[in-house]
C-alpha cells in the first residue's frame, strides 16, 4: 500500500484570522445595502409635498432664467 504525503499543511489559527478571502465581496454587499437604504430615504423625502413643491419651484425658476 502506497501513501502520499500532502503538500498542503493545516493552516494555523493566525493564518485563518489573517485570511481575507471574500472580504471584498462582503464590503461590496455592505456598500450595496447602504446605497439601497439611502435610496429608500430619498424616496420617502421626495414623496413629501413640501419637498416636491420646493423642487418644482426651483426648476421653474431655473428654466425661466434661461
Amino acid at each position: 500500500m502506497t501513501t502520499f504525503e500532502s503538500d498542503t499543511t493545516t493552516p494555523s489559527l493566525g493564518d485563518l484570522i489573517a485570511d481575507d478571502t471574500g472580504a471584498s465581496t462582503a464590503e461590496y454587499a455592505i456598500v450595496t445595502m447602504a446605497a439601497v437604504a439611502f435610496a429608500g430615504v430619498l424616496v420617502v423625502i421626495m414623496r413629501s409635498g413640501e419637498v416636491r413643491e420646493i423642487l418644482t419651484d426651483l426648476v421653474r425658476r431655473a428654466l425661466s432664467v434661461a
